[in-house]
């Protein structure tokens, strides 16, 4: 029988669910925070970024926002990677706001990006499952 993993994630909190089949529903696997990436930055940071002279080059600093972002695409995708790895899922599907949507695909294992069948740019984190559900009847048959 074949698995469907359904992400809905944002730059602060994910929920994996999985799909067993045609009328089996979505059932919540994993649901992850990342209260960090709601932070204001000048909470996040206690210094201004230091200046190195002699390094022969300057990098563009990253907003403490965007760096928090970044971190909790890397949890997302290793979790993702975990289930791939143990085959608890033959299918995924990725729904993410749009930028946290790059994200996670800059930081998903090629293994793992060879398994999304379909990419939704929408924040579904708020819908309650029987909603999301009308939202993916075009892409899964719940």
């Amino acid at each position: 029988m074949s698995v469907t993993w359904i992400l809905v994630a944002n730059a602060s909190h994910a929920k994996i669910y999985a799909n067993h089949g045609p009328k089996k529903g979505l059932q919540l696997v994993k649901e992850m925070e990342h209260p960090e990436s709601r932070e204001k930055a000048a909470n996040l940071v206690s210094d201004r970024v230091g200046n190195y002279q002699g390094s022969g080059s300057y990098a563009q600093p990253t907003s403490p926002k965007e760096h928090e972002a970044e971190v909790f695409a890397q949890e997302v995708a290793h979790e993702l990677e975990e289930g791939r790895v143990n085959n608890a899922y033959d299918r995924l599907i990725l729904i993410a706001s749009a930028h946290f949507l790059g994200l996670l695909n800059s930081k998903l294992s090629q293994h793992a990006r060879n398994k999304v069948t379909e990419t939704i740019e929408k924040d579904y984190t708020r819908l309650p499952v029987k909603e999301l559900s009308g939202h993916l009847e075009n892409y899964i048959y719940l």
